[in-house]
């Protein structure tokens, strides 16, 4: 089986300065994978390497197994602005086809279609003509899946997707997500500082940092001496 994404020796960092090397997986088809490590370790960044939205300082990112960048859907952590954003739900949802239209000025049948049987399958359909920023975090937030899933053939990438959310919301968000990659077969990349929802939901664990590198199945990052340390900090924060 090829690979949809592998990295190969990736180094990450800023300015010339180092932020964490040695970087080696691979994400087949169906994979729920968490990168996990501690704040400054460099995970938002590989996320944004691996949307070609920032170069790596060196080694290889690789898609030959059929991975198209136009295949990926991307759910950013969301800022102040972003949530007070004066778009429809309907607006947001559907310009996640952007990557499909091409340069046409609008949207086809089809790809209203898709959008809007992507806010039903998100239970979302009855707020399509309410005005984003009135909507609470939980909404917000499934609106952003909606339109990352306008954009994703194959996989997404979600970084910390619960972040500002109530327990309840956090909860709801990480069983669809489960959900879109149990029953619908996407694969998933998410960043995440929830070991917790690591354990419950992951097949596959990155573990990056200065110092402290894993990867591979759940279980065994569990058993690991890098796995187990991070549980303790976690557990002691």
């Amino acid at each position: 089986m090829n690979a949809l994404l592998e990295c190969s020796n990736v180094t990450l960092g800023y300015e010339g300065s180092i932020v964490t090397e040695g970087i080696n997986f691979s994400v087949n088809e169906g994979d729920y994978l968490y990168i996990l490590g501690e704040n400054g370790s460099g995970k938002s960044t590989l996320i944004k390497a691996l949307l070609n939205l920032k170069s790596q300082m060196s080694g290889e990112i690789n898609t030959s197994g059929g991975l198209g960048r136009n295949e990926i859907g991307y759910l950013p952590q969301q800022t102040v602005v972003q949530r007070d954003f004066p778009a429809s739900v309907k607006e947001i949802v559907r310009s996640g086809c952007v990557t499909r239209s091409g340069i046409r000025p609008f949207f086809s049948s089809s790809e209203k279609k898709l959008a809007a049987d992507i806010m039903n399958r998100l239970d979302i359909q009855n707020l399509a003509s309410r005005c984003y920023r009135e909507l609470s975090g939980g909404q917000q937030q499934r609106v952003l899946l909606a339109r990352a899933l306008c954009a994703a053939r194959k996989l997404l990438l979600l970084d910390e997707p619960v972040t500002g959310l109530d327990p309840k919301a956090s909860n709801e968000m990480y069983e669809l997500i489960a959900d879109l990659n149990k029953n619908d077969g996407i694969t998933i990349i998410m960043v995440s500082h929830d070991i917790n929802a690591a354990v419950k939901y992951a097949s596959h664990i990155l573990h990056i940092g200065s110092t402290q590198l894993f990867f591979g199945k759940k279980k065994d990052y569990l058993k690991s001496k890098v796995g187990r340390s991070f549980i303790e900090i976690t557990e002691d924060e």
